[in-house]
């Protein structure tokens, strides 16, 4: 195939699912990840595709990224219930991640206010200072990083590292949405490296879906949905369904 039609079928792809991987384009071509790449880098400089790690996106209708305070106020009952059924299933001795997400702090502060035996591994700001504020005596370790105002939270490639040299029992995280494909996806690329760091080091992982997350999705790729172990939502949606993942509805 030559160049140019590939790279309209591409187009067509992103307008079709919102977002494309690398991987995707290798498989669906039988191309080299460079020509995929080049594909996009084309596609880009037309306006038709914003390259995200891994891939690209649609270049307009991706979500735009909100503060931690604005995104504590979206579905506050909903992440409050996501938040209870996950705490549910730790049990003491284990070692967790928790995201930079505004869910995951939620479940931090669960476990600051029970004084549960784990111990937290987290890049989430407020996160850190719910725990460091609870009245028990916790385990907790800081990933830090550069710090994102925005978000409270800690990135780059110090933080990646730090995750890199742990392995845990559990990773609790949320996404900005989902893109057609079922691709998860983060409004920023270095909260987007985080998560794929702590999804590679967590045997196991938990998704943390309030229904908004349904109905957008980020600029950047994190990752297929099938990386997940289980996917705790509100609603049940097609794109969850994966070989291996455990969806269930609360």
């Amino acid at each position: 195939m030559i160049a140019e039609a590939r790279r309209e079928q591409i187009r067509e792809l992103l307008m079709e699912a919102g977002a494309v991987t690398v991987g995707e384009l290798q498989a669906r071509f039988g191309v080299s990840p460079m020509t995929a790449r080049r594909d996009l880098v084309a596609l880009e400089e037309r306006g038709s595709a914003r390259r995200t790690h891994g891939g690209a996106v649609l270049p307009s209708v991706a979500a735009h990224e909100h503060s931690f305070s604005q995104r504590m106020l979206v579905a506050a009952e909903s992440k409050q219930r996501l938040a209870d059924v996950a705490f549910a299933l730790l049990t003491p001795g284990e070692t967790v991640f928790l995201d930079s997400s505004s869910t995951a702090f939620v479940l931090a502060r669960r476990i600051a206010d029970s004084g549960l035996g784990v111990r937290v591994l987290t890049n989430n700001g407020p996160a850190i200072q719910a725990l460091a504020a609870s009245e028990h005596e916790l385990e907790f370790s800081v990933i830090g990083g550069a710090h994102r105002r925005l978000t409270g939270s800690f990135v780059g490639p110090s933080a990646v590292r730090m995750i890199r040299e742990h392995f845990v029992d559990r990773l609790f995280f949320s996404v900005t949405g989902l893109a057609r494909n079922g691709m998860l996806t983060d409004g920023d690329d270095l909260e987007a490296s985080v998560k794929r760091a702590m999804l590679d080091q967590a045997a196991e992982a938990t998704l943390l879906l309030d229904a908004t997350k349904l109905k957008t999705f980020g600029r950047h790729a994190i990752g297929p949905v099938g990386r997940t172990s289980l996917i705790l939502t509100e609603l049940d949606d097609p794109r969850l369904h994966a070989e291996g993942v455990t969806v269930r509805v609360i």
